[in-house]
């Protein structure tokens, strides 16, 4: 079954580990048929498209549930919504077979909103999107397990807009290679000559694959 949920503002600071625990929590007390896991610790069979960052919102986050025995759409969402909490409710549930591609393999993408919390400062950076953009590399650093390293982030953003203390854009996100919203941030900090930290919310609008046509469609339909 896969599921669209939310990951609200009240618990961004809440990290990866702690919303697998809450679903775990939630897919227990729903009573739902859910597969466990063969051998000596078994554990409910749920995955999720992509971790988000702590301290970041997701709008339309997706986890992908195996069903023990055939369920109802809308019994999956009435009894998930009553065990899991406000901030992460369900919009959206689909019943996929076992044959369905994995959600991580499918996955190309992200739309992010990137909201500034000093307005002015976010306006200066909507400014320097343009000159920014016009440079053949956008370099940024990337942390790694043992390291920084600079890397050209300008072919991971598919697409950048801003307006106001807003700005909007589609990264690449997969298996391989990704572009976090932090990054795009400190390379439109350098382009605009601003110092010092600038404080942001990041909301993960949805997730996108590609249809069978090549173009980016949200996850949770193909």
């Amino acid at each position: 079954m896969l599921a669209v949920f939310e990951k609200s503002e009240r618990i961004r600071h809440i990290g990866h580990l702690d919303i697998q625990r809450s679903v775990q929590r939630g897919l227990r007390r729903s009573g739902l048929p859910v597969a466990y896991s063969q051998g000596f610790n078994p554990h409910i069979l749920v995955t999720f498209a992509s971790a988000l960052s702590t301290g970041a919102c997701g709008k339309r986050e997706i986890m992908d549930v195996t069903m023990a025995k055939e369920t109802t759409e809308e019994e999956f969402l009435s009894r998930m919504n009553r065990a899991m909490p406000p901030e992460m409710q369900l919009s959206e549930a689909r019943a996929v077979d076992d044959r369905h591609p994995s959600l991580m393999s499918t996955l190309c993408a992200a739309e992010y909103d990137l909201m500034f919390r000093d307005a002015e400062t976010g306006e200066c950076l909507v400014r320097a999107l343009p000159g920014m953009m016009a440079k053949d590399v956008i370099p940024a650093m990337r942390k790694t397990k043992t390291k920084l390293e600079e890397v050209d982030i300008k072919p991971l953003i598919l697409s950048v807009s801003g307006e106001g203390n807003h700005i909007r854009a589609t990264l690449v996100l997969n298996e391989k290679e990704s572009c976090k919203p932090q990054m795009l941030a400190e390379a439109l900090k350098a382009q605009a000559g601003i110092d010092g930290e600038i404080r942001m919310l990041v909301t993960r609008e949805r997730l996108l694959g590609k249809n069978s046509l090549g173009e980016l469609t949200p996850l949770e339909k193909l």
